[in-house]
């Protein structure tokens, strides 16, 4: 390459480098704003945890299930794989049957995981 494509090059970026910095030199300053002339005041109803208008009742640490964790990466799981389905449904007539073979090879083990985990139970709660 030539000194000047390499140097053309250097200045397509530099609108980014020089954003990308006027964006850190932003947030550093405003934390430090707001860390020295900020307000502090403390106290124990400021440290009590609030959610919602209610007091809270009990420790905030306790362990949840790892059914619910379970249950809510599998719904994301399935909910991203269903997005797959309507382009497809959409151009159902054009695709014709090859697209009807790519769709099954699709299926096909989305619904040999989903069996699994039916039968692991991984779903009933308990």
């Amino acid at each position: 390459m030539s000194e000047q494509a390499i140097s053309m090059q250097l200045t397509d970026y530099a609108a980014i480098f020089f954003q990308f910095i006027v964006a850190a030199g932003f947030v550093v300053t405003t934390i430090i704003l707001a860390q020295r002339f900020g307000p502090k005041r403390g106290g124990a109803a400021k440290m009590q945890s609030f959610e919602c208008g209610l007091d809270s009742i009990g420790n905030a640490r306790l362990p949840f299930s790892v059914k619910y964790f379970l249950v809510a990466i599998l719904f994301v799981l399935f909910d991203v794989e269903v997005i797959f389905f309507y382009p497809w449904a959409v151009n159902f007539r054009e695709l014709g049957e090859s697209g009807f073979v790519k769709m099954i090879v699709f299926m096909a083990p989305l619904l040999l995981g989903y069996f699994y985990i039916i039968k692991k139970g991984a779903l009933k709660w308990e």
